[in-house]
């Protein structure tokens, strides 16, 4: 029996190549197309797709290489008789209640996540004030594409295939060590580094190896809403100090803290650095306790005109500090791509967790980001965004100021959005589903509060997925809207 050409149709989603293997292992997979069945000829199929028969060759030729089809000389091309087929057996059909009460049986829940107020179509708005997110137009596709080519090239097959749970890609650990650590002026060797999957499992692990019931952690109010999650996890006793325009007061830190976690170069979300003065008042008072510091470095690299401040890790003699890196926003968030730095005591024991919960980061995605750092493409990228970040800051300064919006944290000279405040009687997540009625996204700011002291009237504008044109009215928009209340 023949299969007919009218049964493939082009969808617009790869190649063409891709989309007629696509449509034939689908075909084959789900027992649509059967074993020894006849392909339609190649000058056929090319005739009714109204594309080149060369296409449809190659596309064939790969299909046979898979074992998918097989070519019979002058014949043309059948369905292999050894190709992969699905399973076929009958599942008996069971109703949908289950014998197990698993509310009774789950030893640990996990705490309802915190999520931040957005549409998940905001990328479809006209005026995406979305935190975080990468802008296609300043990403490096191309270069990325040939970093991961390269990657799954034979001379990198062990690193791409091996089981790596007691080291971490070696290019991708001199990468970090030489050049992204040096500019934040910590020198370490590398034992003292290990690479984990986004600044999230990072602190998850922290959390895991440094707190139990019994210990307490001191967190910053606003602070980043995973963090609390993940303390609340650990069931330890939680303090959230409330941090002012130079980020977190020392003597503000409680005195039964065992661990502290901060982001004192670029405080979440409100933007507020901390001066170095407070920094070596906040590790004397380390040193002084006995507790330990987590330094969330985040978007260090996004400073526009002057060098960032040097971080806590680098300012600290006394081994106090564990430092928390992470690709995700010089980069691409999916990448999942981060690294704690500590003495090599915590690492092995970081290492040693890791290990049982999954293995390491895959071998290919840490390859391919050593590729793309090791050959410029990362510096390039971080230049190209820096100088799109900072027209675009002083464009939304410009519309803020014009409009009467009122900038909560401070205007450092760096990151990629605006901590807002919005008057005591504005609900600010009830100002956002008015705002996407007219095309607007914002972030409402109560996930980022302790939920005993929320604040309901803080908001969060980026600018990292907006194009510069349309920054002006979007602002405009929101002003109204906040007026209009």
């Amino acid at each position: 029996m023949t299969i007919h050409a009218e049964t493939f149709f082009l969808d617009g989603d790869g190649t063409l190549q891709h989309q007629i293997k696509r449509q034939v292992v689908a075909g084959i997979l789900s027992g649509r197309f059967r074993p020894a069945e006849r392909m339609p000829s190649s000058r056929d199929l090319a005739r009714h797709l109204r594309i080149s028969r060369i296409t449809v060759t190659i596309a064939y030729t790969d299909l046979v290489a898979d074992d998918y089809l097989v070519a019979r000389g002058r014949s043309g091309y059948f369905v292999s008789e050894t190709a992969s087929v699905a399973p076929r057996f009958d599942v008996p059909r069971t109703g949908t209640a289950s014998a197990i009460d698993w509310s009774r049986f789950l030893g640990h829940r996990a705490p309802p996540p915190s999520r931040i107020m957005r549409p998940a179509d905001w990328r479809s708005f006209p005026y995406p004030f979305i935190y975080g997110q990468p802008d296609p137009k300043l990403f490096d596709h191309q270069n990325w594409r040939l970093c991961a080519l390269q990657a799954l090239g034979q001379r990198d097959f062990q690193t791409l295939t091996a089981d790596h749970y007691e080291s971490d890609d070696p290019k991708l650990i001199e990468y970090i060590l030489r050049h992204i650590l040096s500019r934040r002026g910590i020198v370490a060797t590398p034992n003292e580094v290990l690479v984990t999957m986004g600044a999230q499992n990072a602190l998850w692990t922290t959390a895991q190896l440094l707190l139990t019931q019994r210990r307490t952690a001191t967190i910053e109010n606003p602070c980043y809403p995973g963090l609390r999650e993940i303390l609340t996890g650990t069931r330890c006793h939680t303090h959230a100090v409330d941090v002012d325009a130079a980020g977190l007061a020392p003597d503000a830190v409680p005195d039964e803290t065992d661990v502290l976690f901060t982001t004192a170069s670029h405080h979440c979300p409100t933007g507020v650095t901390m001066p170095i003065d407070r920094r070596k008042d906040l590790l004397n008072l380390t040193r002084d306790r006995g507790f330990v510091i987590v330094e969330d470095d985040y978007e260090f690299e996004l400073a526009f005109r002057q060098s960032p401040s040097p971080s806590l890790k680098s300012l600290d003699d006394a081994g106090c500090v564990v430092y928390v890196g992470s690709f995700s926003k010089s980069l691409f968030p999916g990448l999942r791509l981060g690294y704690i730095v500590a003495p090599p005591d915590f690492i092995a024991e970081a290492r040693a967790l890791r290990t049982t919960v999954l293995r390491h980061p895959p071998g290919l995605i840490q390859r391919t980001a050593a590729y793309f750092l090791s050959l410029g493409h990362y510096d390039a990228q971080i230049n190209r965004m820096r100088k799109a970040y900072q027209h675009r800051r002083q464009e939304m300064e410009t519309a803020i100021a014009e409009t009467g919006l009122t900038v909560a944290g401070r205007l450092e000279d760096g990151g990629s959005s605006f901590w807002m405040a919005a008057p005591h009687d504005v609900d600010t997540e009830e100002l956002a589903v008015r705002l996407h009625a007219r095309g607007v996204v914002i972030e409402p700011g109560r996930v980022f509060f302790d939920p005993d002291r929320a604040r309901r009237n803080y908001y969060r504008l980026a600018y990292s997925s907006i194009s510069s044109t349309r920054i002006a009215e979007g602002v405009r928009i929101i002003a109204e809207e906040i007026g209009a209340r």
